[in-house]
């Protein structure tokens, strides 16, 4: 059946709007003709978040789907490297297989580096023989994020492999190299990396462009760095591209793709490059299915009111409204009911990998062997850290949290295998009392935790232990716990439940960790990056304090 949807057409690909009428047919735009009498609406291609981790969102991909499309996304090029480091290639095959579920554009890339290093602990292990098999996959649209850069700069056989199956099979290969320059940058590239998301300065962004890099100007929960890079939308046009890599549901709600557009707009940026950065660049770069609103596409776009506020009327995906859940809902207590059952009938039903065991108080304590220790300094926004060396504060032979200098005791705990709690100090939180917890740490998603007693550092662990992974905060009442908590059966990544329901979960725990004196805007993202090694400078895995400078363990005691 054909349909027809008039308006002002907003041709990115060739830099026109004019009035027309878009003929439907078989999920396809079949025509677009001219006309003087139109709807008082535009018609522009549909936003591609061109680098996500869907399980940052903790939310099923149909449910993401819902959210985003909303804020006149349709696709996403998704990486999923967080379920993967759980459960391995079924991980990949089960976001897959579950994104089929929606008409939403989902481009999934092969998980490049699981696991990240070998100097934290994960599930399970992806190699170059098992990538060689994926890149024959439709569904995979190319190799994700290779942090291995050093593994790149060494030329170590089996990252070579997996880079050489992707160029094979003729699908990009996305890089992930923060604070690369100069020669180094040059062999990185020369590899046949052609995209990162990792620049945090227009220092590093122009070398890339130079080298004819992709740059993605990313913009998420814990990383915001489009007022740095945006400047590049002047002069780039054709090397630009907007992601959100981690996206909390709370702000899912609120926006996604479409806001990244309307704040370079309002800073007047030219029009036509800040559009082809949403839109063509991406699609034309990993080869996504979706249609640019032109003749023999796929109907996939947007009815938006205005060019100036975007808010989005309609999305069209394969010729239909995507109706998902088009109004938001509000959120009311009743959520509670419908979250528990929900999550009792499923326990057991989705998948996991979750073999941590209770631990005890004397597993936190920390013998204290010199006078000065290093601390991981945090900040909010950055997935970045810095170093400072301090003087513990010891009570009873034991170093703990000194909140006077906001100096919070943290604790990496390995949930694959029988091991012993890797403990250290951060600063930054601003944590008062109580405690926060996660079993979202990126890479390899052991469980981390901050508090500000061991108490209550102690209570949130074994919490999320029975919970077998999730996000909780503890509070301590007359010296007891108080927990506030969100299951994540999905590998202890992602809840079952929609977008909406997940929000609502969200906002009443990070309310609580604000309470305890967490000032950080997404407080548990940023938790969830101070276990990565691949990011500088320093960082606690489950094997011990990392310093990602030197790419080498190193001691807490100075």
């Amino acid at each position: 059946m054909k349909k027809e949807i008039s308006g002002h057409i907003v041709d990115v690909r060739n830099q026109k709007i004019y009035d027309g009428v878009v003929t439907i047919e078989n999920h396809h735009i079949v025509s677009i003709s001219l006309s003087d009498k139109v709807e008082e609406q535009y018609l522009m291609p549909g936003f591609i978040d061109a680098h996500v981790h869907i399980e940052s969102s903790m939310l099923l991909p149909e449910n993401f789907a819902i959210l985003a499309s909303r804020h006149g996304t349709v696709g996403v090029v998704t990486d999923p490297h967080e379920i993967a480091n759980v459960l391995g290639v079924k991980g990949v095959e089960f976001m897959i297989e579950n994104s089929k579920k929606t008409p939403f554009h989902f481009c999934f890339c092969a998980p490049s580096c699981v696991p990240a290093t070998p100097f934290e602990t994960n599930g399970f292990a992806i190699s170059s023989a098992e990538i060689e098999p994926l890149m024959k996959n439709p569904d995979i649209y190319g190799l994700a994020e290779m942090m291995n850069f050093p593994g790149v700069l060494s030329g170590d056989a089996e990252v070579l492999r997996k880079i050489e199956a992707s160029l094979h099979a003729g699908k990009p290969v996305d890089g992930h190299a923060p604070g690369l320059l100069g020669a180094d940058l040059e062999k990185y590239v020369a590899a046949g990396i052609s995209t990162d998301h990792e620049c945090t300065t227009i220092e590093e962004a122009q070398q890339r462009v130079q080298l004819g890099m992709k740059v993605l100007i990313r913009e998420g929960s814990a990383a915001h760095d489009f007022d740095a890079l945006s400047p590049l939308l002047q002069d780039c046009p054709d090397k630009l591209m907007f992601c959100s890599d981690d996206k909390h549901p709370d702000e899912l709600l609120d926006g996604h793709i479409n806001q990244l557009v309307k704040r370079a707009l309002a800073l007047d940026y030219p029009f036509w490059n800040v559009l082809r950065a949403a839109t063509v660049n991406p699609v034309e770069h990993y080869h996504i299915p979706c249609g640019l609103l032109q003749p023999g596409d796929a109907a996939d776009f947007i009815v938006v009111d205005n060019l100036r506020d975007l808010n989005v009327l309609q999305t069209y995906i394969s010729g239909e409204v995507f109706e998902g859940n088009v109004n938001n809902v509000a959120l009311h207590e009743y959520y509670e009911g419908h979250i528990a059952a929900k999550e009792q009938e499923s326990t057991n039903s989705w998948p996991n990998n979750f073999q941590a065991q209770p631990i005890e108080l004397k597993d936190l304590r920390v013998e204290p062997l010199s006078r000065q220790m290093r601390v991981i300094v945090s900040s909010d926004g950055s997935l970045l850290t810095d170093v400072e060396v301090v003087e513990p504060l010891v009570k009873e032979g034991n170093v703990v949290s000194d909140l006077e200098h906001d100096v919070l005791k943290m604790v990496v705990y390995n949930r694959y295998t029988p091991a012993k709690p890797q403990v250290a100090f951060i600063k930054g939180f601003g944590l008062k009392e109580g405690a926060l917890a996660s079993t979202i740490a990126h890479d390899s998603h052991n469980l981390i935790a901050i508090g500000a007693t061991d108490e209550a550092l102690l209570a949130v662990v074994n919490h999320l232990i029975s919970l077998k992974g999730g996000l909780a905060v503890c509070e301590m009442q007359d010296g007891k716990p108080v927990f506030k908590s969100m299951s994540l059966p999905v590998a202890g990544l992602i809840s079952p439940c929609s977008g909406e329901e997940v929000a609502y979960q969200f906002d009443k725990i990070a309310a609580v960790s604000f309470r305890l004196g967490c000032q950080f805007i997404a407080p548990f993202m940023t938790l969830g990056f101070m276990a990565l090694p691949v990011i500088p400078k320093l960082k606690l895995t489950d094997k011990g304090l990392f310093d990602s400078e030197k790419f080498a363990f190193t001691e807490l005691f100075v």
